[in-house]
């Protein structure tokens, strides 16, 4: 080998290892991902969502996670920390999740996986183009108590009183009667409304539901009844009349029946809105879905111990039977 090809040689051997290292290293998007209730199936489906789209936590994406662990108080704090975090997308779920994204910041894209309807708010100028920092899920659980209503009297149809589980404070609870109250009057039920605090007195909000006369109970859709289920199954055994609540709550915590929204569908989807996001999106043209498909529950177990028989047409169309 000649003297000026060993150089060349050697010398390529040395420069190209530096060359190797001097190159910048990749970015990792980071991801601020804070929920009222700690949800383990529905933050699973929204990193498997996630990983459908190509992102990979710890090679090109990293979750911050925090749960406010059925305490909405906490909610704006752990909003705060996040934002703190130099976060390329904050991402959150219900009423008081989002209100605390808004107050944390107006400029790092929120994706909202499942809450209110934003127009309604004020915080979307529409459906089509939200105009601002925030997008993703939204369903009118409104409307969604008054069809929980229709639903437990097919189930109960001697039913004149229907109790209506409520989060006391909750902005949602006027809009959620109103929409009941229409379809009361169809169904000649009578509404009962009750309000119970949670975080709250346990004994108390037993006290509040033993107390109220009704023959089926509804159980509207605040997210603290999905967080605390000790409390629901204890609620939900007071009364001993058929409940109906969000399939959650039928599935996990004993009500009779469950109509709704899937959540962890809701959850999977979420990761669209943030690879749309990342890879240069605005939010504020990013338009806000609705589900389009609904989920009836129905828990023979609770069925049994309530002597109650579930119509056939009904166990037919439901999407999950528990035994």
């Amino acid at each position: 080998m000649k003297r000026r090809e060993f150089i060349t040689l050697a010398s390529g051997t040395l420069v190209w290892p530096l060359a190797a290292r001097a190159q910048p290293a990749k970015r990792i998007a980071r991801i601020g991902l804070f929920l009222p209730p700690p949800r383990n199936l529905e933050v699973e489906a929204f990193l498997g969502g996630l990983r459908d789209l190509g992102w990979v936590e710890g090679e090109n994406v990293h979750v911050e996670y925090r749960d406010a662990g059925g305490d909405d108080g906490r909610l704006p704090a752990l909003a705060a920390e996040l934002v703190a975090l130099d976060i390329d997308v904050l991402v959150t779920a219900t009423f008081p999740g989002i209100i605390a994204a808004h107050r944390a910041t107006t400029k790092i894209p929120i994706v909202m996986i499942v809450g209110p309807d934003l127009v309604t708010i004020g915080l979307a100028s529409s459906m089509a183009h939200p105009g601002g920092n925030i997008t993703g899920q939204t369903f009118f659980l409104t409307e969604l108590g008054a069809k929980r209503l229709e639903v437990l009297a097919g189930i109960a149809p001697s039913m004149t009183r229907a109790g209506v589980l409520m989060q006391r404070g909750n902005p949602l609870n006027t809009g959620t009667m109103s929409a009941m109250t229409t379809a009361a009057l169809a169904l000649k039920v009578e509404l009962r409304p009750i309000e119970v605090d949670i975080p709250g007195d346990l004994e108390s909000a037993l006290s509040a539901v033993g107390s109220t006369a009704m023959d089926g109970l509804v159980i509207t859709d605040a997210n603290a009844f999905v967080a605390n289920s000790s409390l629901v199954a204890a609620l939900v055994d007071r009364c001993r009349v058929p409940s109906i609540a969000a399939p959650i709550v039928a599935s996990r915590w004993g009500a009779l029946a469950g109509y709704g929204v899937d959540f962890t569908a809701m959850f999977r989807r979420a990761p669209v809105f943030v690879d749309r996001i990342l890879k240069g999106a605005n939010p504020a043209d990013l338009p806000i879905e609705q589900p389009t498909q609904f989920k009836t529950v129905i828990n023979l177990k609770t069925a049994r111990a309530l002597s109650i028989e579930i119509p056939q047409s009904l166990l037919v169309r439901a999407d999950e039977v528990i035994e």
